[in-house]
């Protein structure tokens, strides 16, 4: 359908900050041959802490025994300064398994939870909470691919660092599942295709909520072991190249507390 809807002028252009890799989009928009170019980031990347907790996994089998690790990974990364903060799950239920950990463990810690279906008026008295300067710290829950992941401009101390927990991968269905074997077919990288590109396209969405000018400076922590692997770092942009590996939270505070006194 967008091939078609291409071919019915002489030119097209389309952007955005996370066309990566452009292979992948150039066949799934059906502009094979199009020409792609990549602009380095307009913003310092000095003023980006970003972190990944390495030791803890989020797949699917692990997410019951991975809730307690996450949420202190959440608790450290709200102390390092306080501000407004979001944390973005995979699925609801897994939010609210580590939200209900966090808020029982964390009392002092003001939270929201996005909820499923919220309407616009519920959608805009979420974000009316992230207020300039803020006195006490705030921490959002919210999904990765949700309303608050994508097209969320919330510019200057309204948002000072994200998490986001696991690879973003699409839930295993029936239509994912013809994807993945339509594209193993066509160029045997059905998974990528069905399900790592995407997911990784939601990652990126979510991480650019946090520096939206020149002048923002902020944290990305990226929680899940995966994001180490080969498969996954190539697929994260160029100024990311500064990426800090952490095994153990005592060492993300240290880090925290170093980004934000330079």
């Amino acid at each position: 359908f967008v091939e078609a809807s291409l071919s019915a002028g002489r030119s097209s252009a389309l952007f955005s900050a996370t066309l990566t890799p452009p292979s992948y989009y150039r066949g799934v928009l059906g502009c094979a041959d199009a020409r792609a170019v990549a602009l380095p980031s307009p913003f310092p990347a000095e003023n980006l802490g970003l972190y990944c907790m390495a030791n803890i996994s989020t797949r699917y089998r692990d997410r019951e025994t991975s809730v307690q690790t996450v949420s202190d990974a959440l608790a450290r990364l709200t102390s390092g300064k306080t501000g407004n903060y979001l944390a973005f799950f995979p699925s609801y239920a897994y939010l609210r398994q580590v939200y209900e950990d966090f808020a029982a463990r964390h009392p002092d810690i003001r939270t929201l939870v996005q909820e499923s279906g919220a309407d616009d008026a519920a959608r805009a008295e979420f974000l009316a909470q992230f207020v300039p300067q803020p006195k006490e710290t705030l921490l959002g829950f919210g999904v990765l691919g949700g309303v608050f992941g994508e097209g969320v401009d919330l510019a200057g101390d309204r948002l000072i660092g994200c998490a986001i927990v696991g690879v973003g991968l699409p839930q295993v269905n029936p239509q994912q599942e013809m994807l993945r074997r339509y594209y193993d077919a066509q160029n045997g990288s059905g998974f990528d295709y069905a399900y790592r590109y995407p997911g990784m396209n939601k990652v990126l969405q979510a991480a650019g909520r946090v520096i939206r000018t020149p002048r923002d400076k902020g944290v990305v922590l990226l929680i899940d072991n995966r994001f180490a692997m080969p498969d996954y770092r190539r697929l994260m942009p160029p100024h990311w190249s500064h990426l800090k590996m952490i095994y153990d939270t005592e060492k993300l505070e240290r880090e925290l507390w170093r980004f934000w006194e330079e």
